[in-house]
């Protein structure tokens, strides 16, 4: 009698009814498409798969990009007893069971057995802390699947136990692959008498935003809605592509990935002077729904941090951008932003004001704090004088020039060193002109 009967959780067998993209699933690694990088030859991945030498893993990515469909090929693959569960739906009870069947399934007759947990970050920290010291002995041996990035999502010592695998969108390519072996499949679209256009095929693939899901849910939408011709035959036209397909909906979350790449690219970008890049980054992140006060408060520190002297009038532009999009707000300010990007691009750049006061701050924190000189102390409260505050301070505005020698701080200190960039090139200039003339 067979205490524990194994289940795989692809056969086949597949349901008519199921959606398009569960019908034409792979079921091995020859069918499976996209992920080079992680399944390409020679890669760990796809060496641990086919010699069933797996080891606890997460794979990581956005929607529609194989991780669950990996799952499914491992499951098929794979000699050890493969279990599945939902993270949204499941909980610390059937780990505990599942658990338990591994330990006694690999006592009695030495097998191992796979979990795989699709949507593992919805588990909690006590539902994620069941795992660790089962994990460990690798019973089971644990394939989580996640759109978030796990080292937010996911507590430390279960990362620690697990390989990453980070799955990438597809690009056009392979969505046109996809969606031609939809069309070919036996158990896919090939029984219905398609005429599709490369203009449709070419919309659907770009609106897609590397979803194969997505794009395989709007290729079926149109086939099944639009009535077939005299011929039996059904015009997919790029009209149809767009009516399946709605608003292109872009892979932007506001607090994870996608948010902090965005922004990082876009900062960059300007820093780099590329306004076209900025621009393209400023575009995503509004037709995205980001909050354009975010932007605009990072194009303040931008101006401070990337450009700073070189172009002092680039803060005050910031500065305007920030004041204008709270005051009017949405879709008038994208002008704004928009504006003040490209200005901030094209600006010359210098970082030298931040360096001098991450530079003064690491003094103040690290080393021995300076007394103020008693000349430059405060003497304007009562008894001020009697302290000698402000003794010998000479008024720069009574010489030539407006300018006077005498010490500012009680010890040699060099922390801003200007650049040769816009103008800052004029201040480096006056400061050397004084040097040379041994004023300072």
């Amino acid at each position: 009698m067979n205490l524990f009967p194994e289940k795989k959780i692809h056969t086949t067998k597949t349901k008519s009814n199921l959606p398009l993209a569960l019908r034409i699933r792979p079921t091995n690694l020859e069918e499976f498409i996209g992920q080079k990088h992680i399944l390409g030859k020679e890669k760990l991945l796809k060496r641990s798969i086919e010699a069933d030498r797996l080891s606890s893993i997460i794979l990581y990515g956005p929607p529609g990009t194989g991780k669950t469909t990996l799952a499914y090929i491992i499951s098929n693959m794979t000699n050890a007893n493969f279990k599945q569960i939902n993270a949204v739906t499941s909980n610390v009870q059937e780990l505990r069971k599942i658990i338990l069947e591994a330990k006694n399934r690999k006592k009695l007759d030495n097998k191992k057995t796979i979990l795989f947990i699709d949507e593992i970050h919805r588990f909690n920290k006590a539902q994620q802390d069941v795992l660790i010291p089962e994990i460990e002995k690798a019973t089971p041996i644990l394939i989580g699947a996640t759109i978030h990035n796990p080292f937010f999502s996911i507590i430390s010592p279960l990362i620690s136990r697990s390989t990453i695998f980070e799955l990438k969108p597809l690009d056009y390519e392979e969505i046109k692959k996809i969606i031609k072996r939809a069309l070919t499949h036996k158990k896919g679209l090939a029984n219905y008498k398609i005429k599709i256009t490369p203009k449709a095929i070419d919309f659907i693939i770009k609106n897609s935003d590397g979803d194969a899901r997505k794009a395989l849910n709007a290729l079926e939408i149109g086939v099944l809605s639009t009535p077939k011709n005299k011929k039996g035959e059904i015009n997919f036209t790029v009209k149809i592509a767009k009516e399946c397909m709605q608003k292109k909906l872009l892979r932007y979350d506001k607090n994870q990935d996608s948010h902090y790449n965005t922004i990082s690219a876009y900062i960059k970008s300007i820093r780099g002077s590329d306004p076209d890049a900025a621009i393209y980054w400023l575009a995503k992140m509004l037709y995205a729904g980001e909050d354009p006060l975010f932007i605009a408060r990072r194009l303040v520190i931008c101006a401070s941090e990337d450009i700073g002297n070189a172009d002092p009038q680039a803060i005050n532009i910031a500065n305007s951008a920030l004041q204008i999009t709270q005051f009017i707000g949405m879709p008038e300010c994208q002008l704004t932003l928009s504006q003040a990007t490209i200005y901030l691009a094209c600006c010359p750049k210098s970082n030298a004001s931040c360096k001098a006061i991450k530079k003064a701050l690491d003094d103040v924190k690290y080393n021995k704090s300076l007394e103020v000189p008693e000349h430059l102390k405060d003497s304007h409260y009562p008894g001020a004088k009697q302290l000698g505050h402000g003794e010998k301070y000479k008024y720069p505005h009574n010489f030539k020039n407006h300018y006077v020698k005498q010490e500012y701080i009680p010890s040699i200190r060099k922390y801003y060193n200007p650049t040769d960039s816009g103008y800052e090139k004029i201040l480096s200039k006056k400061l050397k002109e004084r040097i040379d003339k041994n004023e300072l």
